[in-house]
């Protein structure tokens, strides 16, 4: 299993061989096309400057699914797009997306009506990849249900199923998925520059090794932009002039313990007092709610969430529970930035931005894909390969993802314990923890997390910062934040065993590690500095 050691990843960017592609930025996004592209037969090289999934692919709704916003809108391609690939997510990675049950409360008398009406299109626009039936439930099976939901006027519920998973998990076997089908990934590597050859023409990158400095000059056929919220970074290496083509857009999200939501089903409002869409959802064994859309005027990779996002979260999770939400009940707090394609006009109104994905051919030839969601990355990545030998860079292959499984694919119940997420490699951190007991021992008492994960994600999942363990592969930071500033220590001693690091380099994660996780950690009381960013309602 020496594929994912970092020295053997290096030497292959040794080969006197010209990459077929490139791809900048390792979030959903970049990891698709890695894979679609290696899949396909072309030599292919991923350069993430931070970690797989850093910023907002593992920051989502944990949601994998069509849009009900967007059948709102009455955007049915793109429902119909996704419905398809929530069905292919479900299909080819079932450790990690699962079926969840979802209630719409209804509060009016015609609310029944028009939602079950509404979710029946969305299930015929599933097809044969439907995930259950939608149905109009009464107050007292609503209330009975959703045991926390205010109970007063409550005219009964929409049950109706949607895909939920866990975002970096996914990113980390699609990672390694890549890696085994022949591709080469590295994180913690940054690119610095484009080249281009005497005609204008892109034909490679400069990129840095975070971790030694060393600079490497990599040429290759074709350069795939997939930044996210740095596509405009991307394009401005490219051309200094180049229009911005992204507008960043923050989503915050909440994290309670189950006590706030104690059964199985997620609830969603389809309609909160300024317009917007709020999801309360059990995710490992926490509940997560959110999310908020606030243009942005600038991003940065650790983005910080609004009084005023979290201000209207606690008071719209109030106006349906009983149990009353504080600053206190939250265990973390975690801000994402939509790559959001930006508006022709002056517009402020983020759902007047498009959604859907772009994909972009600068003179250069430089390939960018911006917009979309993680429901479709696949299809977002064969789109961009599709584009890629339609201008003639890359000769035809065929795309071969539809039906290919995600490295740990196995169907699994979830929630057995906290380590069905790793699927076919269960049993192996299992054996770890037998063979040496003291990885069988929690990492903190209140959390779930073992040792073994440890040396596993630092072994396998290419994890090589405390950061990258706490936030990315083990989720410590997204379920108790302040926990895992505790934890911090130990899996910093871990690490430093299996990587060969002094006590300097445990220190200094040490040190960095508390700083990041405290953005996470919601203090009792506001924090009341004015805020320059503009908050805007939907």
């Amino acid at each position: 299993m020496d594929l994912f050691k970092r020295e053997t990843i290096i030497k292959q960017l040794d080969s006197p061989e010209k990459w077929d592609i490139i791809i900048i930025g390792g979030g959903a996004t970049g990891l698709g096309v890695a894979l679609d592209s290696v899949v396909r037969g072309y030599k292919t090289l991923l350069l993430e400057q931070v970690d797989f999934a850093k910023g907002t692919s593992s920051r989502s709704t944990k949601l994998v699914h069509g849009g009900v916003r967007y059948l709102a809108q009455g955007d049915l391609g793109l429902v119909k797009e996704a419905l398809y690939e929530r069905g292919l997510m479900l299909k080819n990675a079932p450790h990690l997306v699962k079926n969840q049950s979802f209630i719409i409360p209804n509060y009016k008398w015609w609310g029944g009506m028009f939602y079950t009406i509404g979710l029946k299109i969305y299930d015929v626009l599933a097809g044969r990849l439907s995930l259950g039936k939608s149905i109009h439930i009464n107050s007292k099976e609503t209330a009975s249900r959703l045991r926390t939901i205010k109970t007063h006027k409550l005219k009964g519920g929409v049950l109706y199923h949607d895909g939920q998973f866990d975002d970096s998990r996914l990113a980390v076997n699609i990672a390694q998925t890549c890696i085994e089908q022949g591709a080469t990934l590295l994180n913690h590597f940054q690119v610095t520059q484009l080249t281009k050859d005497g005609e204008g023409i892109v034909n490679g990158v400069v990129g840095k090794d975070m971790e030694t400095d060393k600079e490497y000059v990599l040429p290759a056929k074709v350069i795939i932009n997939a930044t996210g919220v740095f596509t405009d970074q991307v394009l401005k290496m490219d051309n200094k002039d180049a229009k911005n083509m992204v507008r960043p857009s923050q989503g915050i999200h909440l994290v309670l313990d189950k006590s706030f939501l104690p059964g199985k089903d997620a609830i969603m409002i389809p309609k909160t007092d300024d317009g917007r869409v709020l999801f309360l959802v059990p995710w490992h064994n926490r509940v997560l709610i959110g999310t908020t859309d606030t243009i942005l005027d600038d991003h940065s990779l650790e983005p910080v969430a609004l009084q005023k996002e979290i201000d209207f979260i606690i008071k719209t999770a109030n106006n349906y529970l009983s149990k009353k939400v504080t600053r206190s009940d939250v265990l973390s707090i975690f801000a994402g930035l939509r790559p959001l394609a930006a508006p022709k006009d002056d517009s402020e109104k983020t759902k007047e931005i498009s959604r859907s994905h772009k994909i972009i051919v600068s003179k250069s030839d430089l390939i960018t894909i911006t917009g979309g969601k993680w429901t479709t990355y696949r299809r977002m990545a064969q789109d961009t390969i599709d584009k890629v030998i339609r201008i003639g860079k890359l000769p035809k292959k065929e795309c071969a993802t539809q039906h290919l499984p995600i490295h740990g694919s196995l169907n699994i119940q979830h929630g057995e314990d906290h380590l069905y997420v790793y699927g076919t490699d269960r049993n192996a951190i299992l054996e770890l923890a037998v063979n040496s007991p003291d990885l069988g021992k929690k990492l903190h008492p209140k959390l779930e997390f073992i040792g073994a994960e440890v040396v596993w994600a630092t072994r396998y999942e290419m994890a090589r910062t405390v950061e990258d363990v706490l936030a990315r592969r083990v989720r410590a930071l997204f379920l108790d934040a302040k926990v895992s500033i505790e934890m911090a220590p130990i899996v910093a001693e871990i690490m430093a065993l299996e990587l060969n690091k002094d006590l300097t380099w445990q220190k200094k994660q040490i040190e960095d590690y508390n700083a990041l996780a405290m953005h996470y950690v919601l203090q009792n009381k506001p924090n009341t500095t004015p805020e320059k960013r503009k908050l805007i309602n939907l």
